[in-house]
């Protein structure tokens, strides 16, 4: 219960000041009057001239002391500036300390509490000099242990006000300390988890070269015993299947520590993760599969032409991946900064040395916002320049977006891959 308390009065800091200001200006207003009618004026002597001291004076200079402290959480040194004047004023008109004047002591809290110490130390003079002009009004004869005692009260206050102000920065440079920590941690793990993913990479490339040196011995031995002892051959190629399995076993291993987010893609139109674990190790894309892409984007509701010329020619699984990406990576770009109404057109043309591939569309081209964590086109000139390649992307003359690869075949292109 005290927490939601607390909870509630962090978030509605007004009403908290209204719930202590209204009893305590209460209070202070008819103790004020009530004084004023007893004693008649509550004046001892008027300094000014015509100044009128009766009970609707005092209660003039209850309202200018206490209606302050309604600022006082927000302007704590000019609340008791303003406190302290109105104060002083009553003291030169000749009315006597009452009720209302603890907001003195109240608006000197405050400034101890949220003030530099400097500020503290003034404010805190200021009451004392206040309190020694009260002292000397009131009494007729120096009374030193009574005006001592007073301002061991002023002083207990103050003192008061230093230690919430000096407990307040304390827990803040506890919290920002706290943060801090948090974030070094986190920096700590980030480069813990790094480290050891380099040092696993270091691992999977052992491995890696470790086993396929073995399958080339023992795919030269085999060559050469082929014909003399079929016997070793077939030993040797069995030899050159348990080899692959178990490299491809340790590398699906290793490569699934590495890859942190799942499986890896191009753009927004990969499959997701909550098809499977088995999703992570299914072959990857080929150029087969590029009617089920462009199906899957006219789904998404942008109309896709996919156009083929020139005579089809068998590209590596690398190479038919990258131009799969490619296109994936435009398509997603039409769908993410098209707009409404857009269709693209791919167009792959096979010619004797090069694949031509044209991603075109009619969307907005470069009146699209870019995106901020946008990389897709240096990831596709990456893909690209691995197979000797190049990819020009950029807004059409007459409105939309083109992005134009080129790719290296036949011994060209495989050439570059190796």
């Amino acid at each position: 219960m005290f927490g939601r308390l607390l909870d509630w009065s962090r978030r509605h800091p007004g009403a908290v000041d209204a719930l202590w200001l209204v009893p305590f200006a209460a209070i202070s207003v008819a103790n004020g009057w009530f004084v004023a009618n007893l004693t008649g004026s509550g004046a001892r002597s008027v300094p000014w001239p015509g100044v009128v001291t009766g009970p609707w004076a005092i209660l003039v200079f209850g309202l200018m002391v206490v209606v302050p402290l309604l600022w006082l959480r927000r302007h704590p040194l000019g609340v008791f500036a303003a406190v302290s004047l109105g104060s002083f004023l009553q003291w030169l008109a000749g009315v006597d300390p009452l009720a209302f004047n603890v907001s003195v002591l109240i608006a000197m809290y405050a400034v101890a509490a949220r003030r530099l110490l400097r500020w503290a130390v003034a404010a805190g003079l200021v009451a004392e000099l206040g309190l020694a002009l009260s002292f000397g009004r009131l009494v007729t004869y120096p009374d030193f242990v009574s005006w001592a005692s007073l301002s061991v009260f002023v002083v207990a206050i103050w003192i008061a006000g230093i230690y919430a102000n000096t407990r307040r920065r304390y827990l803040l440079s506890l919290e920002e300390r706290a943060v801090r920590a948090e974030h070094e941690r986190d920096q700590q793990v980030r480069l813990a988890a790094a480290a050891e993913r380099t040092r696993i990479a270091r691992e999977l490339h052992d491995v890696v070269a470790h086993n396929v040196s073995v399958i080339i011995v023992q795919a030269d031995g085999a060559g050469y015993a082929i014909d003399n002892d079929p016997e070793q051959a077939r030993e040797a190629m069995r030899a050159i299947s348990y080899t692959g399995r178990q490299a491809l076993a340790e590398m699906r291993r290793m490569v699934g520590v590495l890859r942190t987010d799942g499986v890896s893609g191009a753009g927004s139109l990969e499959k997701g993760s909550g098809e499977g674990r088995s999703e992570e190790y299914a072959p990857q894309p080929s150029l087969s599969q590029l009617d089920d892409l462009v199906a899957q984007v006219c789904a998404s509701g942008v109309p896709v032409e996919l156009r083929v010329t020139g005579p089809a020619q068998s590209l590596p699984e690398g190479e038919q991946l990258t131009v799969y990406r490619i296109v994936q990576e435009a398509l997603t770009n039409t769908l993410k900064h098209g707009g409404p109404g857009s269709s693209a057109v791919v167009e792959m043309e096979y010619g004797p040395r090069e694949l031509l591939v044209r991603v075109t569309d009619d969307g907005r081209g470069a009146a699209a916002p870019r995106s901020v964590d946008g990389h897709g086109l240096v990831g596709m000139r990456e893909r690209a320049a691995m197979f000797g390649g190049s990819v020009e992307a950029g807004p059409r003359p007459g409105g939309g977006f083109r992005v134009t690869a080129r790719l290296p075949i036949g011994e060209m292109g495989r050439s570059r891959a190796a």
